[in-house]
C-alpha cells in the first residue's frame, strides 16, 4: 500500500462506480449529492485509513453508510421522482410512449401508480424491519446485489447474510400481507 494516499486519483478511480452503486439504493435522482456528499467524508477521513480494509471495502462502507443515513430521512420517500410521465399530453393524445433502451410500451398511468403504491408500502415496512435485516433486504431487494456481494461490501459471512436475508424477506413478507394490498405488491 501507498504511504500517502492521493484523494484526486481516488475520486478519479471510484467516482463512477460510487455514483451508480448510490443510484442503486437511492435512486439517480438523490445519487449525484450522495456521491458529492460520499468523498467529502472520504476526503476528511483519508488521513485516518489504516489500511485495515481494502480502500474499495472501506470507499463503499463510507457510501452505504450515506445512502443508509438518507433512506431513513422522512423526505427520502418524497424526494425521490415518481415514475410518471414526463408529458402528460401524449397519454391525453394517445401516443404511445416506449423505453428508450427495451423499445417496449411505457407502462400506463395506472400502472405506473400501482408500481408507486406498491413500491410506497414496500418502503413503509421495510424502514420499520431491524437495521441488520433492513440493510441486507434493501441491498437484495432494491439493488438487486446477491448475497456473496452483500457480505463482502459489508464484511459479513456469507452465511450471517443469509440468515438476515430470510428472517427479514419473512418479516416483511409478513406485514405486507398483512398491510399491503396484494396488487400493490412489488
Amino acid at each position: 500500500m501507498e504511504t500517502e494516499l492521493d484523494f484526486q486519483k481516488i475520486h478519479a478511480d471510484y467516482r463512477l462506480r460510487i455514483q451508480r452503486y448510490l443510484t442503486r439504493l437511492v435512486g439517480e435522482f438523490e445519487a449525484e449529492d450522495l456521491t458529492q456528499e460520499v468523498f467529502l467524508r472520504v476526503n476528511r477521513a483519508l488521513p485516518a485509513f489504516r489500511g485495515e480494509s481494502q480502500l474499495s471495502t472501506w470507499i463503499y462502507r463510507i457510501a452505504t453508510n450515506a445512502a443508509v443515513d438518507r433512506m431513513r430521512q422522512p423526505s427520502f420517500k418524497h424526494a425521490a421522482p415518481t415514475a410518471l410521465p414526463a408529458d402528460p399530453e401524449a397519454v391525453e393524445t394517445g401516443v404511445e410512449e416506449r423505453d428508450v433502451w427495451t423499445g417496449e410500451p411505457a407502462p400506463s398511468l395506472e400502472q405506473q401508480v400501482f408500481t408507486q403504491q406498491g413500491l410506497d408500502c414496500f418502503c413503509d415496512f421495510l424502514e420499520k424491519l431491524p437495521a441488520n435485516y433492513r440493510l441486507v433486504v434493501a441491498l437484495n431487494q432494491l439493488s438487486e446485489f446477491t448475497a456473496r456481494e452483500i457480505a463482502d461490501l459489508l464484511g459479513l459471512s456469507l452465511d450471517v447474510v443469509k440468515i438476515r436475508l430470510h428472517r427479514g424477506k419473512a418479516r416483511l413478507l409478513k406485514e405486507l400481507k398483512a398491510h399491503c394490498k396484494p396488487e400493490d405488491w412489488l
